[in-house]
């Protein structure tokens, strides 16, 4: 769904919209698409990417804020529908910063030795919580799932290894207001529609997405001019730069996506990575840093050696 098919349906044009977030188009699930179908042919695709078979899977994570169905979990559903039968699987709800919740998660689970290869799937249908008459929110997000595959592996303990070599999450509850969706099960029993403050959320983001940059690279005794590249949650391109220059991060290190993909909240991380590995950009060896902000407020970031 293009700008020019946006204005079609709100008070808006292309110039507007690419002018406030350098968004351009975003993706648009089909009636017969569900957040579930979405994860599972992402987590298919990442499993033929990394020469393994669902049997070589036990743990199944799933961020995701617009989940199938209230319960069962979705993750459980994608494990049946990839015909896995043992291990675990859950749903992580932290908004835009689940996938990097579910990769801190996958890494606690395998250096505990209860996972030995993990699937962390990040998937969204956000188009179906958007309220189509609000144009400072429904121009921003769009649907889609991206995956990973984590697994255990011996390392000398050193920036060196290759795999997931630091997580930090965060989260700070007295802001929930800030960008929430205004329904649920317990409270109104509707789904009900995103809302979003969105100064207080830009606002917020560039200090907390920086903050947490600099606590992952610093934590691992490196400078931003060491990480080969920042693969960022797509919200909106003057976060991007605004987080990068108080970073000193060259542009041109960062992974940016939403000029095509939109917001796609939980999928954005692993959309933008997919899409890098497949340009060529990012290559195996090479030292990455994700790192996102979402809804609750909740934020974080991952520093990995692909």
């Amino acid at each position: 769904m293009t700008n020019a098919d946006i204005s079609k349906i709100v008070d808006t044009t292309d110039e507007w919209i690419v002018e406030r977030t350098g968004i351009r188009a975003r993706h648009i699930a089909a009636e017969d698409e569900t957040t579930r179908t979405l994860a599972v042919q992402a987590a298919r695709n990442a499993l033929a990417h990394a020469g393994l078979t669902p049997a070589d899977i036990d743990l199944v994570i799933v961020a995701t804020s617009t989940p199938d169905s209230t319960f069962p979990a979705t993750a459980t559903q994608v494990q049946a529908d990839l015909g896995i039968a043992r291990g675990a699987a859950f749903d992580v709800q932290a908004v835009c910063s689940g996938f990097v919740y579910g990769l801190t998660i996958a890494d606690n689970f395998i250096r505990g030795g209860q996972s030995q290869c993990a699937l962390v799937i990040g998937s969204e249908t956000f188009s179906r919580i958007l309220d189509w008459n609000d144009r400072a929110t429904c121009v921003l997000f769009g649907d889609g799932a991206g995956a990973v595959v984590v697994r255990a592996g011996k390392g000398g303990g050193t920036n060196a290894d290759r795999g997931i070599l630091g997580c930090h999450i965060h989260s700070d509850g007295r802001y929930c207001d800030k960008l929430y969706v205004d329904g649920g099960p317990s409270t109104t029993k509707t789904v009900g529609h995103l809302r979003m403050e969105g100064r207080e959320v830009f606002k917020h983001a560039v200090i907390n997405i920086a903050a947490v940059m600099d606590e992952a690279i610093n934590k691992a005794g490196l400078t931003p001019m060491d990480i080969d590249w920042f693969v960022p949650h797509q919200a909106n391109r003057r976060i991007l730069e605004g987080t990068a220059k108080k970073l000193g991060v060259p542009e041109e290190r960062i992974v940016m996506t939403l000029d095509r993909h939109g917001n796609t909240s939980a999928a954005s991380i692993p959309l933008a990575f997919d899409a890098a590995v497949k340009d060529g950009r990012i290559k195996q060896g090479q030292l990455v840093l994700m790192e996102a902000m979402g809804g609750g407020f909740t934020w974080g970031a991952v520093l990995a050696r692909f």
